[in-house]
């Protein structure tokens, strides 16, 4: 039974009675949190979670979502021995059929994910397929991989068990229990106002659903995500099921389909859904569905009597259309706001929710009594949108395209076609003439390359753009290039305390002579990386921070939270600056020809003003290609007038994937690639850096950690096309994998990044990408130009 009166003040209050919020208030009891409550404005598991079609894959695209998955089917089993509650956990496996090659490529990289990650797959023959789904039609199908440790479970049991797990160790429920109001002060969370009265608290999860958009703005906070329409057809039983199956993942036809009640249940995920408008599901909605739209599920029907023919004959029970949350880029959103301290997010799942609620409301938990998730989930922080997704405008056009994206191949390159054009950078229409092909990130619009002659062919092998991206890298490496780096994010650091501030939140000495540019990692207490930057010391109590394109959001609060005892002021400053990079042998020619002749003085890594083609600007010598040049900051205005000087001088422009590939030659590390919240200085190779004693954040465990696992591996077969996360074996044993990988242009083979254990300089390696194992040589130094030499020309 839930109780019925309020306590007047609790640590965590939870929002939400499904199974993001149950499992999150289950480990918040588990790590210790026994006042934690939760607030269900129905009753438990009455929003998305109890029509779940609740299957538990558990390969993901990265490690760590693995893992959490791989937590979840731990947890589950674990629940029913510790609360004799069943969790209803049915493991027949899964099949995942492919009907076209690309799709079998798609598919045999995911095998190979499974098996860097220690999940039994394999691929099978069309035959063997047809033995494990005998009601399926099976011959267009190429082969498939099955997975015989995947399953499904009950929502509501799972849920049951949490719940009866989470009261015995002290924590609480509050059903038919509406959240009217959340309390804050100075940006924090004080407490949540009910239809039950107040609630004092220290933090808030916020794990509401559907509704979690609309309960954010309650705290002042962005939650992009939107309900959309999500369908499956369930029949009467029929003949040849008899007892639980696998599931059949058809995703060339956008279908799901398992047995249920001996019967069918044919779930799908169509190109283009149908979004559900903010308010149109209220309080009233629970247990609630939408009505049934035969007419949008026609051409999935259609697929589904293609697949399986017994359908023909099948008598339908009901289609059932329940609504699901989606996020612009299809990934949950876990962690705390960049805009209201102790409101945490764990909502947005995508249709994931059951397979990944025990790893995600574990990973939740942690964050909130931790201040960090159990291991690195950056590609679901809660910070990585820009608010321009939180338009209702953007996000009734992206979550229908994000469902349809669910079963899509995952081609390298692949770009979302809806709610774009939503940020330009000041060259937008200089790059546009020039024929660019532009690739979203953080709302802005960037060139990925030059020429563009149609639409590119989406492919796993050499891509239609590689002569394009092959005559820019030769651009710069020959004569002279422009790379646009303005949409990374720009802080001010000014203040009396800016120097002791950077001194205690970065690896790097800070304390450097004005007109010193320095690159520095930003670490976390477990000496883990937290972000990446450069700083420009513009003057003794001013520095300008560069840092990615989809971290300003996340670094800002960051520094914010780090900077509140330190007297200085920091601003976002992004949109006010453009900055160019010239690169490349004839940069110092241009340079003179535009007026700004000094910058041929200025030393590597230092930073000084000039005036090109009349307008004042900022340059740094420095390289993220390779070659000898500068990064020159200017007005956002004055953008125009000095790539147009450029280009007259010889300078053509040269896009995100011509720097990538250059970067990857380089052996730089990226954030959110080489560089997470896993991964040390000494792991990425720059241990070294930290040439002050301590007194910066991390400085203790990164003087614990182990060593450097990050290698350069140059693949020997040309044709070779790897595209980041394939398995690497060494020794004849999984030794870990590719974090970033592209053709090398200026070294004539493709080149790949990865962390290896027991990596040694010189040993042979095998990738493998898709099932083939390409063999490839190790080196700790970089591909092109290891000494560094031609940046310093």
């Amino acid at each position: 039974m839930a109780e019925s009166r309020l306590p007047s003040h609790a640590s965590v209050v939870v929002i939400g009675g499904g199974i993001m919020g149950c499992s999150t208030l289950y480990h918040l009891a588990e790590m210790g949190v026994s006042d934690a409550i939760l607030l269900e404005r129905n009753k438990l598991t009455s929003g998305t979670t109890w029509h779940s079609a609740a299957q538990v894959r558990a390969l993901r695209h990265s490690r760590n979502l693995t893992r959490m998955i791989q937590y979840s089917v731990e947890l589950y089993a674990r629940l029913e021995q510790e609360t004799g509650q069943n969790v209803g956990w049915i493991q027949k496996g899964s099949l995942s059929i492919a009907t076209t090659p690309d799709r079998a490529v798609h598919v045999r990289r995911q095998e190979a994910l499974a098996h860097a990650f220690g999940i039994d797959a394999r691929w099978v023959s069309a035959g063997e397929a047809k033995e494990r789904w005998p009601l399926m039609r099976a011959d267009d199908v190429i082969g498939a991989v099955w997975s015989p440790e995947d399953g499904r479970v009950s929502p509501s049991d799972v849920c049951a068990a949490l719940v009866k797990g989470a009261k015995a160790r002290g924590a609480r429920i509050f059903e038919d229990t509406g959240v009217t109001g959340i309390l804050t002060q100075n940006g924090r969370i004080t407490g949540v106002e009910t239809s039950h009265g107040t609630v004092m608290c220290d933090a808030v999860a916020l794990c509401a659903g559907l509704w979690s958009r609309e309960v954010g703005a309650m705290a002042g906070a962005q939650v992009p995500a939107l309900a959309c329409e999500h369908f499956y057809l369930l029949t009467k039983p029929i003949a040849g099921i008899t007892g639980n199956m696998p599931t059949l993942s058809d995703h060339d036809n956008h279908l799901y389909i398992r047995d249920d009640s001996g019967g069918l249940l044919v779930g799908c995920f169509e190109p283009m859904g149908k979004p559900i408008a903010p308010g149109v599901l209220d309080e009233s909605f629970e247990f609630g569905l939408l009505g049934e739209d035969w007419d949008h599920f026609e051409p999935m029907m259609e697929n589904a009597l293609h697949r399986l023919p017994a359908l023909e004959t099948a008598e339908v029970k009901m289609l059932l259309n329940g609504p699901e949350s989606f996020t612009p880029d299809g990934m949950f959103m876990l962690g705390e706001t960049a805009e209201t301290r102790g409101l945490f997010l764990g909502c947005g799942m995508n249709s994931v929710g059951m397979a990944s609620g025990g790893g995600a409301g574990m990973n939740l938990a942690h964050c909130i009594v931790h201040g960090n998730t159990a291991y690195d989930l950056g590609e679901a922080d809660a910070k990585r949108f820009a608010p321009v997704f939180d338009s209702v405008q953007h996000l009734m056009a992206r979550a229908p395209e994000v469902l349809g994206t669910h079963y899509e191949i995952a081609y390298p390159g692949r770009q979302l076609k809806t709610a774009r054009d939503l940020r330009a950078l000041p060259l937008d229409a200089q790059y546009r003439a020039a024929g660019a092909h532009m690739g979203q990130v953080f709302g802005w619009e960037r060139p990925l390359y030059f020429g563009k002659a149609a639409e590119p062919e989406m492919t796993f092998g050499r891509p239609d753009w590689f002569e394009n991206v092959r005559q820019e890298v030769r651009a710069a490496h020959e004569a002279a290039a422009v790379f646009d780096a303005s949409s990374f994010g720009k802080i001010e650091v000014t203040g009396p305390d800016a120097c002791a501030f950077l001194q205690r939140i970065c690896l790097r000495n800070m304390d450097r002579p004005v007109g010193t540019a320095i690159y520095t990692g930003v670490l976390n207490v477990r000496g883990t990386y937290e972000s990446d930057l450069t700083a420009h010391r513009i003057a003794a109590d001013h520095y300008r921070l560069f840092t990615g394109t989809n971290a300003i959001k996340r670094d800002m609060a960051w520094l914010r939270r780090h900077g509140e005892r330190f007297d200085l002021r920091l601003r976002d400053s992004t949109e006010d600056y453009a900055v160019l990079g010239l690169m490349g042998p004839e940069a110092a020619r241009i340079a003179q020809a535009l007026g700004a002749p000094e910058l041929l003085d200025l030393g590597y890594f230092k930073v000084g003003p000039a005036y090109m083609a009349g307008r004042h600007v900022r340059a740094v010598r420095m390289s993220y290609v390779g070659e000898a040049g500068w990064e020159i900051t200017c007005r956002a205005e004055h953008a125009a007038e000095i790539y147009a000087a450029m280009v007259a001088a010889g300078a053509r422009p040269a896009g995100m994937f011509a720097q990538t590939s250059m970067r990857i030659e380089k052996g730089f590390a990226a954030m959110g690639h080489e560089l997470d919240s896993d991964v040390s200085p000494a792991a990425a190779g720059m241990a070294g850096m930290a040439k002050k004693a301590g007194g910066f954040i991390g400085a203790e465990a990164m003087a614990a950690a182990g060593g450097r696992s990050l290698v350069t591996i140059l693949l020997e077969d040309d044709k070779a096309v790897p595209i980041g996360h394939e398995p690497v074996y060494l020794d004849g044993k999984i030794a870990g994998q590719v974090t970033s990988a592209a053709y090398g242009y200026r070294v004539g083979a493709p080149v790949a990044l990865a962390h290896l254990r027991g990596a040694r300089d010189g040993a042979a390696v095998m990738v493998d990408i898709a099932g083939q194992r390409v063999a490839g040589r190790i080196q700790f130094a970089a591909a092109f130009d290891p000494e560094g030499a031609r940046m310093r020309i």
